[in-house]
């Protein structure tokens, strides 16, 4: 089984190839938001889990600036960002459907004793580590705040 670092490799030559000026662009950037991550004092070679975070730290960039694309009325860079988003998702793994990710905060929630949003923190850190890399930071958030909202 090849690395994540390999596969991008391999995926941006055939994109180069291909004449796919969408994959290639989004691939050249992911690469080098890799390279800078390593280069940082302090860091080394990214394994498969620290390219994903990367990964979901991009795509987490893109979905902020298609937020202010649309509200600027820029429909068509806000498109642009979407597209860029797809790509980058095929690199992470199968992320969770909306049903897995209730159900792992409801496994959570039980898990902490949680009676209300004071307990947010709690809960956090009890689902992060099992949803990571499969579900997005900032919609694992929310699903905690409804769920536990719903307790108090």
């Amino acid at each position: 089984m090849a690395t994540l670092k390999e596969r991008l490799d391999a995926d941006l030559k055939d994109a180069m190839r291909a004449k796919n000026e969408l994959t290639t662009s989004v691939l050249r950037m992911l690469k080098s938001a890799v390279k800078y991550k390593e280069v940082e004092p302090g860091a080394s070679a990214l394994d498969d889990a620290g390219i994903e975070k990367v990964i979901a730290g991009l795509i987490k960039q893109r979905r902020d600036s298609i937020e202010q694309f649309k509200s600027g009325g820029r429909a068509d860079l806000a498109e642009k960002e979407e597209a860029e988003i797809s790509v980058l998702q095929k690199y992470l793994p199968q992320q969770l459907t909306a049903e897995e990710l209730s159900a792992e905060v409801q496994a959570a929630i039980t898990a902490v004793g949680a009676k209300g949003p004071k307990d947010m923190g709690a809960v956090m850190k009890q689902v992060n580590p099992k949803v990571q890399g499969r579900a997005e930071g900032k919609a694992v958030s929310e699903e905690v705040k409804a769920q536990l909202a719903k307790l108090s």
